[in-house]
């Protein structure tokens, strides 16, 4: 199940799914403003599409926290996609988060930002993996962005500590750490992948692991991995720069088609 959107960033629900079908995930729920349902049933009618409550501006509010009452029934859940607005993402969050304290949970985007001031601190019974990109690890720490991008293998171990989580720290090199202390690390990805909605891809590849079976590392590291060599493939065929964040959904199964060929020789 994915949660997010808001009336102005309906896309990156479609985004997210359809990156998690592409890699196997077998059914599909999107939940975002009920104002922009409609639309996003129609793009992807391989969904079942849930319409929350929201503000006259188009945000999720409070309320559709309390009202995502399918979310019990997802194996993984990813919040964040698209969402807008910090603070009624605080009150989002503060009700969803109790829904979904025995799920696997992916945080992304925005919804990140909930984090900060140590605001959770998840239990070992939580199965939560955080998506931040360098700004949004700023948020979650207070640290200036300039302190994690000289160490940021560091600070990727001490959030995934702190926090009881797999962090995958997204930047021109992407750092996954785990609560327990392994880091490991992807610098094969080019400047495409910074395209608008890339992040939305690589969060909806990374649920839709985590709905099959992968833990949690394994989940994010394999997301990673999948992301970046679409954005190779991508490259190979129109250049560094230029193609769409709907282009990489398309190559996450020939890239892990063809890996899975490869392992069976």
């Amino acid at each position: 199940m994915i949660i997010g959107g808001a009336a102005e960033t309906p896309g990156a629900l479609l985004l997210a799914g359809t990156a998690a079908l592409r890699v196997g995930a077998g059914k599909l729920k999107l939940a975002g403003p009920r104002s922009a349902i409609a639309a996003l049933g129609v793009a992807m009618p391989e969904a079942r599409v849930i319409g929350l409550p929201e503000t006259g501006e188009g945000f999720l509010d409070r309320r559709s926290g309390s009202r995502a009452g399918d979310v019990a029934n997802a194996e993984a859940v990813l919040i964040g996609p698209g969402m807008l607005n910090d603070d009624a993402i605080r009150g989002f969050m503060d009700e969803i988060i109790r829904r979904v304290a025995d799920r696997t949970l992916v945080i992304d985007a925005l919804a990140l930002h909930a984090l900060r001031g140590g605001h959770y601190r998840f239990s070992e019974d939580t199965s939560v993996v955080l998506t931040p990109n360098l700004d949004e690890m700023a948020r979650i720490t207070g640290d200036k962005r300039e302190v994690i991008e000289r160490d940021p293998q560091t600070v990727t171990r001490r959030v995934a500590e702190d926090l009881n989580v797999v962090v995958a720290l997204k930047g021109a090199e992407t750092f996954i750490a785990s609560p327990y202390g392994e880091l490991f690390g992807y610098t094969e990805g080019g400047v495409g992948l910074a395209t608008s909605g890339s992040g939305d891809v690589l969060a909806g590849a990374l649920v839709g692991l985590l709905a099959r079976g992968a833990t949690l590392d394994q989940a994010a590291v394999w997301a990673v991995y999948l992301h970046g060599e679409a954005g190779n493939r991508l490259t190979r065929r129109v250049g560094s720069i230029g193609f769409l964040a709907r282009e990489l959904c398309n190559e996450l199964a020939p890239t892990l088609n063809a890996l899975s060929r490869k392992r069976s020789r």
